[in-house]
């Protein structure tokens, strides 16, 4: 149960800190580091487990029909990349506090933060694949929210847009490849898909399975060609440049590779796609770092190039390569968030990250200086610091296949200069800052940053340090019990010591740091010519190219068919389905009529079809009067209640009943403004066209209709009528799926539904239009708009209404009725008070913020969806128990009344909030300062 909160303790914890930032900034801070803390302590009872080569799976059904549970893993792997988002979470979260300016606003920083990280930890955490991608689509989402956060900046707006859409492309693909390996192993579970390595490789649909699954993982880590995002990501506040670059965004594609390196690794088109990417971006990343004036430029491609080190790793492909990669993110998270905070602090303290003015800041800031010269000292792969050692490994590995392989020597060469220009780009990062000659017209004389500022950096350089001298009593046994997991094998014998002897390994080393002192030394000529090939080597401008034509073929298709007609484009969607209609009965070769037997045709129904035709041709002839049109489809409305009464469907009729009396109040509020008759703007072929048109429609949809019920078909209601009662609880069958069989359905519909209100009160809360004076014969309108004996029944029938709509929501899970219904009569009373006794009148009696309403409605029910699993059931299973009380005698008591109570919260909160906001557009019902006052 534990994995399960670690995810969902950040997830619900971004709520809790946006709203407690209304109580001052230190509060949502204290509050994203309690939250983080908590998930962290959960995670400590279960990580003993992968140290002792344990795995911990917790499960709780989801989707049973689709063999799909809400599965959660523990080994090595996920445990390491758990630590790190939270250990490195808490770091940023204090650091962040200090960084942000008291303009930002810091509960919405740390809510997006917060947002992140559960999304990363259930990623890493994820037992089932179709969950993984969940949350492998919720960091694209809110990596975009945190590279926006300055979302006055138009960089930022450009690289947070930048970074959805590759990394949303690549999830897409992602989604295909899991949907064929779930396929080829016949189960979407890890724990059944990492021991059928030999299947999966040997299957036909490999290839292309690897190539989908593989674009997912290259766009997430910046890998060549998606590499180009990442850089303009660097417009994000620097705490969330540290995060994403360090243990969390870009490193989820390299924790795809290891979570399934023991499946998809082992053939040539894994070595040759996976190396190859790999080594390609190690080397590009590697040389535009060189060359980049911007500090946080810098460590963007040196992060480019150091997840390419890792993607080559797992991309050679040997059970040692891969200790090698695993090792390698560990250290990468550490001296990468600490020098992008080192970075932030200079920019901070300076005003500017600009390379060629932060000159000389040793004498400003030593005690900066200094850490960031041992994380970049890693960054290097200098001795006695954790890079070296890995880096050490990696560069074993690349002699052994040197030795294995005739043209080994090119990846071997290709490694040391990747290794050079590793070392110039960390000598420039603190030469060029912390010396070479003084400042250069800064905006602010810099100085130290405050001690909790540098706590974070120091803890973090202070790893790098034991890491680098006492690997064998500091990381080894997480580096055993993550390399375990990814492997799922035994592993291969390695040292972790510090010194291994003279041999290929140490003289690549040495290579790497001489050539990098001389290239940093002969610099300036290869910045001449980095000028001289700057915008020529540019993957974003495939990028913007294929963006820009997309752009322009949308805007030809949306010329060409949307022209503002409504009729235009009613007549392209009804032309489409005839087409597609007569196709499928062009070609199915059978008789319209099917064999089942049909129901006699009484005249209760022969009459109700007759005035339904009435009804609508009477509309079609009214259309442009346009109350009376209103009226007419009111009365259609009705009839379709009473066509469910007929066929037993009370609880439909209840509904259609609710529905159209909303409906006819809404838009009585709408056509207010518009005038009483619609002009004629139809010619007579035109209309004669129309005719023919929706004469085809409908006459494909009634046999459509006709051919469909005219032949058996298997229905799953007798499934519902039959566990109803003993499965729900409910004897009214329609409330029973609304809140147990399909909640999960109705949750989603009431989120839209609140949605809905909320975006139409965004839309509306500013918006005043005038109202009409007079009516089209030039007659002025009634000003008693409040008549006394209208006001007086009002408020008369408003108990009476509130009664019906309380007896209706109880009685609905055994009864006609529910929390729907409910909520639409309560909204209808309420809106009742605000047409019969006016806007002030009514708010002096009823808070017009309706926001918490819907926002309880929610949470009401997602609670009590929640609290089944935490008994172990799917979400939203109800449960029930009958209660004796004296007098009042035995009744059921259902949890699903709960869950109709957020139904029933919602319908009212998102109905009065839409209604309530059409009619304060004109200040026909109220003064203009009730107006100005609701306003605000």
């Amino acid at each position: 149960m534990n994995l399960l909160f670690v995810a969902l303790i950040p997830l619900m914890g971004a709520a809790l800190t946006a709203w407690v930032s209304r109580f001052g900034r230190m509060g949502s801070a204290w509050t994203a580091g309690g939250v983080t803390l908590l998930a962290l302590l959960c995670l400590l009872p279960s990580a003993a487990a992968p140290f002792d080569g344990e795995v911990i799976v917790q499960r709780w059904p989801w989707i049973p029909g689709a063999g799909l549970d809400l599965a959660f893993r523990l080994d090595g792997l996920g445990l390491l990349f758990a630590l790190m988002i939270l250990g490195i979470g808490l770091l940023v979260i204090l650091y962040a506090r200090y960084y942000l300016s008291e303009h930002d606003c810091m509960g919405r920083f740390y809510a997006y933060l917060l947002l992140f990280m559960g999304s990363m930890l259930g990623i890493v955490l994820a037992e089932n694949l179709i969950l993984l991608l969940i949350f492998w689509e919720m960091t694209s989402l809110s990596s975009f929210l945190l590279i926006s956060y300055w979302r006055g900046r138009e960089d930022a707006r450009t690289g947070a847009r930048m970074a959805l859409t590759v990394t949303g492309l690549g999830g897409l693909a992602m989604l295909g490849g899991f949907l064929l390996l779930g396929e080829i192993a016949g189960s979407y579970d890890l724990s059944v898909i990492l021991t059928m390595g030999d299947v999966i490789r040997a299957h036909p649909l490999y290839t292309p399975m690897l190539v989908l699954i593989l674009l997912g993982a290259f766009t997430k880590s910046a890998q060549f060609p998606f590499h180009f995002w990442l850089p303009h990501a660097m417009a994000a506040p620097t705490p969330v440049s540290a995060y994403l670059h360090s243990a969390t965004l870009v490193k989820a594609g390299v924790f795809l590779l290891a979570r399934l390196f023991p499946v998809l690794s082992g053939t040539p088109e894994w070595s040759w796609l996976v190396g190859g990417a790999g080594l390609t971006t190690l080397l590009i990343g590697a040389w535009f770092a060189l060359f980049k004036h911007d500090l946080k430029g810098l460590l963007a491609y040196s992060t480019i190039s150091h997840l390419g080190l890792i993607t080559l790793l797992f991309g050679i492909g040997t059970p040692l390569a891969a200790v090698a990669g695993v090792f390698h993110i560990i250290n990468h998270a550490t001296f990468k968030a600490s020098l992008f905070m080192a970075a932030g602090i200079i920019d901070h303290e300076c005003g500017t990250r600009d390379m060629r003015r932060v000159n000389g800041l040793w004498r400003f800031m030593p005690y900066t200086g200094t850490l960031a010269m041992v994380a970049a000292a890693s960054m290097a792969g200098v001795p006695l610091f954790n890079g070296f050692l890995s880096k050490e490994m990696f560069f074993a590995e690349t002699a052994t296949f040197f030795e294995e392989h005739a043209w080994g020597w090119l990846l071997a060469l290709a490694v040391v200069i990747a290794g050079m220009l590793a070392v110039a780009y960390s000598l420039r990062f603190i030469h060029d800052v912390f010396f070479n000659g003084e400042p250069v017209d800064l905006p602010r004389t810099p100085h130290e940053p405050p001690f909790w500022m540098k706590a974070p950096v120091a803890v973090l350089v202070a790893i790098c340090l034991l890491v680098g001298t006492l690997p064998a009593y500091t990381v080894a046994p997480l580096l055993q019990a993550a390399s375990a997991g990814v492997l799922q094998a035994p592993l291969p014998g390695y040292d972790l010591a510090i010194w291994h002897g003279l041999g290929l390994p140490v003289l690549m080393s040495i290579l790497a740091l001489t050539g990098g002192l001389l290239i940093y030394a002969a610099r300036r000529p290869l910045f001449a010519l980095a000028a001289r090939l700057e915008g020529r080597l540019d993957a974003r401008a495939i990028y913007d190219w294929a963006l820009g034509r997309t752009l322009d073929f949308a805007g030809a298709v949306t010329r060409r068919l949307d022209t503002g007609s409504l009729q235009r484009m009613l007549l392209f969607f009804m032309l489409s389905a005839l087409t597609l209609g007569a196709i499928g009965f062009i070609g199915g070769g059978s008789s319209l009529t099917g064999p089942r037997v049909l129901l006699p045709v009484d005249g209760v129904s022969i009459l109700i079809a007759l005035v339904l035709v009435a009804v609508a041709i009477g509309t079609l002839i009214l259309h442009r009067q346009r109350l009376t049109a209103l009226i007419v489809m009111g009365a259609l409305g009705l009839l379709i209640a009473l066509i469910f009464v007929k066929f037993s469907a009370p609880d439909l009729a209840l509904t259609q009943l609710t529905v159209e009396v909303v409906t006819i109040v809404l838009l009585l509020l709408a056509l207010y403004f518009l005038p009483q008759q619609s002009p004629a703007e139809s010619s007579r072929a035109r209309r004669i066209r129309d005719l023919g048109v929706a004469t085809l429609a409908g006459g494909g949809t009634a046999a459509l209709t006709w051919a469909i019920l005219s032949r058996p078909f298997d229905s799953i209601s007798g499934y519902f009528l039959a566990n109803s009662v003993p499965g729900g609880g409910g004897a009214n069958v329609v409330n029973v799926i609304l809140v147990d069989f399909r909640g999960f359905d109705t949750l989603g519909e009431i989120t839209v539904l609140a949605l809905a209100g909320l975006g139409i009160y965004a839309m509306l809360r500013e918006l005043r239009l005038p109202g009409p004076t007079h009516d089209d014969a030039g007659r002025p309108w009634n000003w008693d708009a409040h008549p006394t004996i209208m006001a007086a029944l009002a408020r008369l029938l408003l108990p009476l209404a509130l009664l019906v709509s309380v007896f209706i929501f109880l009685r609905g899970h055994n009864l006609p009725g529910g929390g729907f219904i409910a909520g639409l009569v309560t909204a209808v009373a309420l809106i009742m008070q605000y047409l019969t006794n006016g806007v002030e009148w009514t708010h002096r009696r009823l808070s017009h913020d309706l926001h918490p309403l819907i926002g309880w409605g929610l949470l009401i029910g997602t609670l009590t969806g929640l609290a089944s699993l935490i008994f172990g059931y799917p979400f939203l299973t109800s449960t029930f128990t009958h209660v004796h009380w004296p007098v009042v005698g035995e009744f059921e008591l259902a949890s699903a009344i709960a869950f109709d109570l957020g139904v029933y919260l919602v319908v009212v909160g998102a109905t009065l909030l839409i209604l309530v906001h059409l009619g304060l557009m004109h200040g026909a019902s109220h003064p203009k300062q009730g107006i100005q006052q609701e306003s605000r």
